[in-house]
């Protein structure tokens, strides 16, 4: 068990209550990927490429910033297979490529999902035999491409519904739910090393969806199935709370020997934002930073997105927004000074 973990924990809630040890900040270069050095957990952001071609502050900040990084969209099925068989991946290999140059590892987001794939896929009347042979294809093409170069992959994303009951999608539909099974033996073929992850929202606490992951990875896992990794996106907003049983949750999947991960993190408000909520924020971000750094296997923590320059937040959520650590100039709130402290007191 992590015991410098259990250390920092007691030392952040210390924090918290407004007593900062004064030497809470040993010197590094002032990064959330200096500060999480030695702590056993990476620090990451999606990452959107057309801000990272145009906005030279914001690909900076990136590199600086963070050393994993994940693909907002250009390695989503929609993006790399426009056509049947014609495949596209400019975009996802100039992300591949700049992190490499920056030291940076990679999430593949994501193999099998019920949405942005493409419209022939969708739209077109397969038999279940023909499905069956495009989602193997799909995933061999995908992961074969990135073999060696992508640390982790998202397989199967978002398959349960909130009551724990698989989610009516195209593949369940077709293929019954064996196809969450063969989605990971394939991608475990393409690319043995790779780490394979379930992912999903609304499943950072324990509670029906959760349970549902916990059910199944046992199963899968009990049949030889190479699920690996646990993913909780972690979309969380102040005006809701946050789920008190995080911890608990993230413990639970550590002792199935599974990696955990925090993969989507951002915490947004209605807005416009005020003193309380962007304490309230820091919070949310800081209390699930927490968990990942009081368990043995939870290796990284990854924002979805970083500035709200770029922030998916608003265009989705009517009146809602500032959901990242860093407002719309890169200047950081408090979530992004939480999430520094937070990493330097474990690192001690």
């Amino acid at each position: 068990m992590r015991y410098g973990r259990i250390a920092a924990f007691l030392a952040v809630s210390l924090a918290v209550a407004g007593s900062t040890p004064a030497d809470a900040h040993p010197r590094d270069d002032g990064s959330l990927r200096a500060a999480a050095r030695g702590t056993g957990v990476r620090i990451g952001t999606a990452v959107d490429m057309s801000a990272l071609a145009a906005d030279a502050p914001y690909k900076q900040a990136v590199a600086r910033e963070f050393d994993t990084v994940t693909p907002e969209n250009v390695m989503k099925w929609e993006v790399v297979e426009p056509q049947p068989g014609v495949y596209d991946w400019t975009a996802a290999d100039q992300l591949v490529d700049f992190a490499r140059k920056n030291g940076q590892l990679v999430r593949g987001h994501t193999l099998v999902w019920h949405s942005q794939n493409p419209s022939w896929l969708t739209e077109a009347a397969y038999t279940p035999d023909q499905l069956r042979t495009l989602l193997r294809r799909h995933i061999f093409a995908e992961v074969g491409h990135f073999k060696g170069r992508v640390w982790a992959w998202d397989v199967a994303n978002e398959i349960f519904n909130e009551d724990g009951t698989l989610r009516d999608t195209i593949w369940l539909r077709a293929l019954g739910p064996g196809y969450i099974a063969d989605a990971f033996r394939w991608a475990h073929q393409a690319d043995p090393k790779a780490v394979l992850f379930l992912n999903d929202y609304n499943n950072e606490g324990v509670n029906a969806k959760s349970d549902a992951y916990f059910a199944l990875v046992k199963q899968l896992r009990a049949e030889g199935v190479p699920v690996q990794g646990y993913g909780m996106q972690g979309h969380l907003g102040v005006q809701y709370g946050f789920p008190g049983t995080v911890l608990e949750n993230v413990r639970r999947f550590d002792k199935l020997g599974v990696k955990t991960a925090f993969t989507e993190v951002d915490v947004r408000m209605v807005l416009p934002p005020d003193a309380a909520k962007v304490q309230a924020q820091a919070e949310g971000f800081g209390l699930l930073l927490r968990a990942c750094l009081l368990v043995e296997h939870c290796v990284s923590y990854t924002v979805w997105g970083f500035t709200d320059k770029y922030s998916w937040v608003p265009g989705f959520f009517d009146g809602q927004g500032s959901a990242t650590p860093l407002d719309e100039n890169l200047q950081p709130k408090p979530a992004y000074d939480t999430l520094r402290e937070t990493f330097q007191l474990a690192g001690r």
